[in-house]
């Protein structure tokens, strides 16, 4: 009884991280980055797989640096996979691990294209396609696909000569 109690009640650390979030989304991006690093800190690069990959997919999106980004969005993913292969305990296999994992591709492809890799940009935007498939046909579904086939144009633009530089579109 105790584990279904523990199971079904609401994620404390994810609720912290939403409501920075909702910090950032409301424009304090500095102070979002603060306090999405203090969490960082309480939770340790060996916390729980989940609240890391969450929060690493959030810290990116604070940074000012490419490469700090790019080194966030890796986080994110590492331990994403550490989920989806079931060494994370309770969260093995979350379907929110699953539907953000096409998000943490697009965002990886979107780093590289910045930081002139087209060759990376492309791997992981192939990734994103693929994985993009399981997600439903709801809002956030056809967000990502959407950004992906934004991104895809925006790096055959860059291919083509003339091209105008590289794109931003995070999810």
């Amino acid at each position: 009884m105790a584990e279904r109690q523990e199971q079904s009640a609401p994620d404390a650390v994810l609720t912290r991280i939403g409501q920075v979030v909702m910090l950032h989304h409301a424009g304090d991006r500095e102070e979002a980055r603060h306090r999405l690093l203090g969490l960082w800190a309480e939770i340790g690069e060996h916390g729980d797989p989940l609240h890391r990959c969450t929060l690493a997919h959030y810290l990116a999106d604070t940074q000012d640096d490419p490469e700090d980004e790019l080194a966030w969005d890796l986080r994110a993913l590492t331990a994403a996979e550490e989920v989806a292969d079931g060494r994370a305990g309770a969260h093995g296999g979350s379907p929110a691990v699953r539907a953000l994992y096409p998000s943490l591709q697009l965002n990886l492809a979107a780093d590289y294209a910045r930081l002139g890799r087209p060759d990376a940009a492309r791997t992981h935007l192939h990734r994103a396609r693929g994985a993009a498939r399981a997600l439903a046909d709801d809002r956030y579904g056809e967000g990502v696909r959407a950004a992906i086939r934004q991104l895809e144009i925006r790096l055959d633009e860059d291919q083509a000569p003339g091209g105008r530089g590289a794109p931003g579109p995070r999810s």
